[in-house]
């Protein structure tokens, strides 16, 4: 692990104790830096789950990914500052008491005085680890997220500000590795019933909102205010390249 040029990558100068600060700094570097995106799928190229292959993709060529892509190269960099982390897998909400398969997410358990959930490959959701052994509310923002026990599992629900409560992942504290994600990585890459071969998305949170690029529509949110703008395919690669550090 090139520690230098990873946190170079995800513009980090801070801290690197092994706690719960420099824990919650970095998860934040990272989601502004590196975009949760798809366009391997998009673009046909295959996906590697090992470090040294996605070191390649995320830090030497400015890429992004998803989950199994992100969460695994950040546990590779937690591990090598000395953070004790886990892969987990996790079931994605389908709907009300609806769940994907096993290893459909990949979170991260790291444990520290204190067990925290930590994630930087689900897309739009919490941006500061949680206490995973807390079953308070815990607000971020104009977000409040919980972590409810539902027989042998946990179950990550979320609400919005004025919404209700909605189930965003469940999971269970089984530690695993890259070949236990290997089929379901596969699965999102090639089957038509995965969202990741529906659409080529990239999307980058911001201090005060997100962008996103979903096909040929930009879609930018700041202080909660949403804007939208559908972009011809010329323009596409310039919004990549301009907007999130993204070149074919």
């Amino acid at each position: 692990m090139d520690q230098a040029a990873y946190l170079k990558r995800i513009n980090y100068a801070g801290d690197l104790d092994v706690s719960i600060g420099t824990l919650q700094a970095l998860q934040l570097a990272h989601l502004y830096a590196v975009p949760f995106e798809n366009l391997s799928i998009a673009w046909g190229q295959p996906i590697v789950l090992s470090d040294t292959a996605l070191f390649q993709k995320v830090v030497d060529r400015k890429r992004g990914g998803f989950c199994y892509e992100l969460n695994g190269l950040f546990a590779a960099l937690l591990r090598s500052l000395g953070f004790d982390v886990q892969m987990l897998s996790a079931e994605v909400s389908r709907g009300p008491d609806a769940f994907g398969p096993l290893f459909d997410h990949m979170t991260l358990l790291v444990t520290l005085e204190e067990r925290w959930l930590v994630d930087v490959g689900f897309g739009d959701s919490f941006r500061e680890p949680l206490r995973l052994d807390s079953r308070a509310e815990q607000p971020q923002g104009d977000r409040t997220y919980r972590i409810d026990a539902a027989s042998d599992k946990l179950i990550l629900m979320q609400r919005k500000q004025g919404g209700d409560w909605e189930a965003q992942f469940r999971f269970d504290l089984a530690a695993y590795d890259y070949p236990d994600y290997a089929e379901m990585c596969l699965y999102h890459q090639t089957s038509a019933d995965s969202p990741f071969t529906q659409r080529a998305t990239c999307s980058l949170a911001t201090p005060n909102g997100r962008k996103t690029l979903t096909n040929n529509r930009l879609i930018t949110t700041f202080d909660q205010k949403r804007s939208e703008r559908d972009l011809s395919d010329a323009e596409v690669g310039g919004v990549l390249r301009e907007q999130f550090g993204i070149v074919r």
